[in-house]
């Protein structure tokens, strides 16, 4: 698909705020235009003057006339910024709500893929750059484009000589400018990259400074932090050396309007072209074209900074979201079922995860997926959720493609536990509100209760009004998997996946972690991965899974009678749980 350039791309998020910019734009065309006005007013004082026809009555009612045109000159340009404002921050609203939204619709492993700092560098940082340039290009601009005009016409209209020789200097000063700009698009896209450059560094060094300070890397560590700063600041005081000395000569030459207005214009004096008044007003009127012209490389740099921008957020405003229908299917059952499904992280197939895997999962069931790292089980476990679509094969639940269920529906069919549990910046009554927002707090602390939370979260202050953020620094990790099971038993769903749920339980909370998936599973549909093979041994299904394959399925006893690769799992796990028991009972001895 070819992607629309940065200024169409801005735009399109622009549909609600056009009349606000059109607007925007009529003021600033009425700002010029009430700037031109205290020149005429000036003009007129000058020509009762040099007539000696200046009263008292006349020089009030011109200077009146400048005011007023200087007061609609502010009334307006502050208008026109103020619409303008209104119009960049509704264009970053719309581009962050086209982010979010995509982001909610493209496959989640895809989002999950996307390092956290990228995100938030794209959606907060790079499009707030944005706003400022976008908000003063529009009246300023129009400004600086429409009074050069309106004054090179104000010029003519007295001599159109003076108006040619208030230009004589721009030429000079443009071909400097186009010189110094023959190369800007490679050096701002060099200077780019060397900026993304050092802030991946200090990102990195800043995210692992404990690792950092843990194995006593801070010298090295901080060496490459240092090195990298100082390339940066190396790179761009040579970009700015290569174009400070054009830079201040167009900057010195365009100003010096005087050097074609003055002689061309004693020398139309001389001759009688021009009478004082009007010489002198227009040696005043080629002064108001400089400031203007300036500008506009400041212009070019916004503009620049706007492109890049929007090059940055162009990944996340189009990623490719999952196919999804909108009329819901009725489901009959809730049996899982996966035919020769084969699946790739990579556009190619060459290094499948899966491979023609068959699976099926009855209703009611609870299964449990084993094996080695790397084998597989979680990308099931994800295609199943629909985190990512099947690169091959069919993926149904009741003998419907999951492809057309809605992705809502889909949703509010399956809940997923992971090890990896987040606590939103809310309440902990709000966070286990998350499996169900209509749910009444004594839902919530029902579910609770039902997931062995209730205890703990009594304990703490402010109970269940606790802050997350003040909680997670006091709760353990199996605390905090037991509110994300308890927000599952909140949701309430026929198909649970609970991956590697318990993996990082500490052993006294193993027991009441446990009890709260049991309350969790209750006729319900289960899938659960898991390393510890203690824990579903009772399982009515083992599926054992290596390299992208099921090497084995049966129960516990069928397993380890029959599959050597399961065998060996389940003694390395006695052994290490011996190990630990060991280990444990040795420290308490030497304790004692």
């Amino acid at each position: 698909m070819k992607r629309k350039n940065w200024l169409n791309t801005v735009l399109s998020f622009a549909a609600e705020c056009r009349l606000k910019m059109v607007i925007s734009i009529i003021c600033a065309i009425v700002s010029v235009a009430g700037g031109l006005v205290p020149y005429l007013g000036v003009y007129q004082i000058l020509i009762l003057f040099f007539n000696g026809k200046q009263t008292m009555n006349d020089i009030l009612f011109w200077s009146a006339v400048a005011l007023a045109g200087y007061i609609v000159k502010l009334g307006f340009y502050a208008l026109s910024t103020t619409l303008a404002h209104l119009s960049a921050y509704t264009i970053l609203e719309n581009m962050r709500n086209k982010m979010a939204d995509r982001l909610m619709k493209a496959p989640l492993g895809t989002v999950l893929d996307q390092p956290v700092g990228k995100l938030k560098s794209v959606m907060v940082d790079r499009v707030e750059t944005i706003e400022l340039p976008l908000a003063h290009l529009i009246p300023e601009g129009i400004s600086n484009l429409l009074l050069p005009l309106g004054v090179f016409a104000y010029l003519a209209a007295i001599d159109w000589r003076m108006a040619l020789a208030a230009l004589a200097t721009v030429p000079v000063a443009v071909a400097a400018y186009a010189v110094m700009m023959r190369r800007f698009n490679q050096q701002y896209a060099d200077y780019m990259e060397a900026s993304n450059h050092v802030n991946s560094v200090i990102v990195e060094y800043v995210e692992g400074i404990e690792v950092i300070k843990a194995f006593n890397q801070s010298a090295s560590s901080y060496e490459k932090f240092r090195q990298a700063v100082e390339s940066f600041k190396e790179y761009t005081l040579d970009w700015f050396r290569s174009t400070w000395k054009l830079m201040n000569l167009g900057g010195a030459v365009l100003p010096s309007t005087l050097l074609g207005t003055m002689p061309v214009g004693m020398y139309l004096y001389i001759n009688g072209s021009l009478n004082p008044a009007e010489l002198t007003m227009a040696l005043i009127l080629s002064l108001g074209i400089v400031a203007p012209l300036s500008s506009f490389t400041v212009f070019v740099n916004d503009l620049k900074s706007i492109e890049y921008a929007v090059k940055d957020a162009d990944q996340f405003l189009n990623l490719q979201e999952l196919e999804s229908i909108d009329e819901p299917v009725e489901l009959q059952r809730y049996d899982i079922e996966l035919k020769n499904v084969s699946f790739s992280y990579a556009a190619d197939t060459e290094n499948s995860v899966i491979h023609d895997l068959n699976l099926k999962l009855p209703q009611g069931s609870l299964n449990a997926l084993v094996g080695p790292s790397g084998g597989g089980k979680s990308t099931v476990a994800r295609l199943i959720a629909r985190f990512w679509d099947v690169g091959g094969g069919e993926l149904t639940i009741g003998g419907v493609n999951i492809k057309r269920l809605p992705l809502g529906q889909l949703a509010d069919t399956v809940s997923f536990v992971t090890q990896d549990n987040f606590l939103f910046n809310c309440s902990l009554l709000e966070n286990i509100r998350l499996g169900n927002p209509a749910a009444s707090d004594a839902e919530v602390i029902r579910a609770a209760q039902a997931a062995c939370c209730d205890e703990f979260i009594r304990r703490l202050d402010d109970g269940y009004d606790t802050d997350a953020g003040e909680a997670g620094r006091k709760l353990s990790g199996g605390e905090k998997q037991r509110i994300a099971i308890a927000r599952a038993i909140l949701k309430n769903t026929p198909l649970i996946i609970l991956d590697e749920a318990t993996a990082f339980t500490d052993p006294e909370n193993e027991d009441q972690l446990q009890r709260s998936v049991s309350a969790l599973i209750k006729g319900k549909t289960l899938l659960v991965i898991a390393h510890r093979l203690s824990t579903i041994k009772n399982a009515g299904q083992i599926i054992v899974m290596d390299k992208g394959r099921v090497a084995a399925t049966g129960t516990h006893a069928e397993l380890l009678a029959g599959n050597g690769l399961y065998k060996e799992m389940w003694e390395a796990h006695i052994g290490a749980k011996q190990w630990a028991a060991g280990g444990e009972k040795g420290e308490l001895r030497q304790n004692v």
